[in-house]
């Protein structure tokens, strides 16, 4: 397990060497910390370092996909434990999917002996709550889902406040897209800026990280990329538009025409927001994964212009059907646990 010194933690937050120490202090009282000795450098003082301790803390994620929901555990370091995978009723409701979900989640608390989150300092393996990652249209800021398309039950559907009051825990709910590119992040780590995860799974989307953040927008409504429009004209889309990329791509003669449709897509999209990463993902991509990544490679390759300098990384996610779920309970336990992040969603009046 990787180690940190007291005094690189005062220069990545910029707190003062007494208020880290009051921090670290609390933190290895809480279990979540651990002494792991003192670094004596050939000049200076002495360093003290510790080490995380990663089963102190936990997250149950959750992906809603059209069709299933997974489920995973993590733990503070963000590797996943368990994982289950559930069918889920054609066109399902809300309490459709609470009827799946909460036993889901007690029957992975009950299986690996977590405890519920209590208090502030909790000495055992402390679940700290459940993320969920889903469809949008969404409100993130208080986890209301606005309109999932080609769902028809859920319109303006409060799902953090339902799946909190079932089962009695913190419940975060944010874009399956932005989820998955937050688990793609903390894989990668500080030099992961400028990036986009595109994911295929009964439908086009794409989680956007942007300067070192994930990137939700003004209405918390960024990433709905299979909605913008590639052929004038085109197909009728489910979002009332004519040619978007979804639809396209949904139509495409074979898997390779699909990946080229796509492929196109990412180029557009390189070329709007000057990505250096591009991670493929999602069901229905990752079971012709290396076609699609051979087509986004040439895509990029050939198509964008200036390619011989803009160097951008294209790869399929290490973490298979599993990523959204995963980003999911990251999420929650950065929320606990991470570096706070300002604000920036704006409340409109509901209707």
């Amino acid at each position: 397990m990787p180690t940190i010194e007291r005094g690189t933690v005062a220069d990545l937050t910029g707190l003062t060497p007494q208020a880290v120490s009051n921090v670290l202090a609390r933190m290895v009282e809480e279990g979540v910390i651990a002494s792991a000795g003192v670094r004596r450098p050939r000049l200076g003082k002495p360093a003290a370092v510790y080490r995380l301790v990663p089963d102190r803390r936990w997250a149950i994620g959750a992906h809603v996909t059209r069709r299933e929901l997974r489920l995973v555990l993590a733990d503070l370091a963000g590797v996943v434990h368990a994982s289950t995978t559930t069918p889920l009723p054609a066109d399902f409701t809300p309490g459709q999917l609470l009827n799946l979900l909460v036993p889901g989640v007690g029957g992975m608390i009950d299986e690996h002996r977590l405890e519920r989150i209590k208090a502030e300092t909790v000495v055992g393996r402390e679940l700290i709550g459940l993320g969920i990652g889903m469809m949008g249209p969404l409100e993130q800021a208080d986890g209301r889902i606005r309109d999932a398309h080609r769902l028809h039950h859920w319109h303006d559907v409060p799902l953090a406040a339902l799946a909190a009051s079932e089962l009695g825990l913190p419940v975060v709910v944010d874009k399956d897209v932005t989820a998955g590119v937050t688990a793609e992040a903390w894989l990668c780590g500080a030099d992961f800026r400028d990036a986009a995860l595109i994911l295929v799974e009964a439908g086009v989307g794409a989680g956007l990280w942007l300067n070192g953040a994930a990137h939700r927008g003004a209405h918390t409504n960024a990433s709905e990329f299979g909605h913008t429009v590639i052929q004038l004209g085109g197909p009728l889309c489910v979002c009332g538009r004519h040619g978007c990329l979804e639809v396209v791509h949904e139509r495409a003669a074979d898997p390779a025409s699909a990946a080229e449709v796509l492929a196109t897509g990412v180029v557009n999209l390189i070329q709007t927001l000057d990505l250096g990463h591009i991670i493929l993902a999602g069901a229905d991509l990752l079971c012709h994964g290396d076609l699609y990544l051979r087509a986004v490679e040439r895509a990029v390759n050939t198509q964008l212009p200036g390619a011989d300098w803009l160097d951008v990384d294209v790869t399929l996610t290490t973490l298979g059907t599993d990523v959204i779920a995963a980003g999911a309970a990251m999420q929650v336990l950065n929320l606990r646990h991470g570096v706070p992040a300002p604000t920036t969603s704006r409340r409109h009046p509901r209707t």
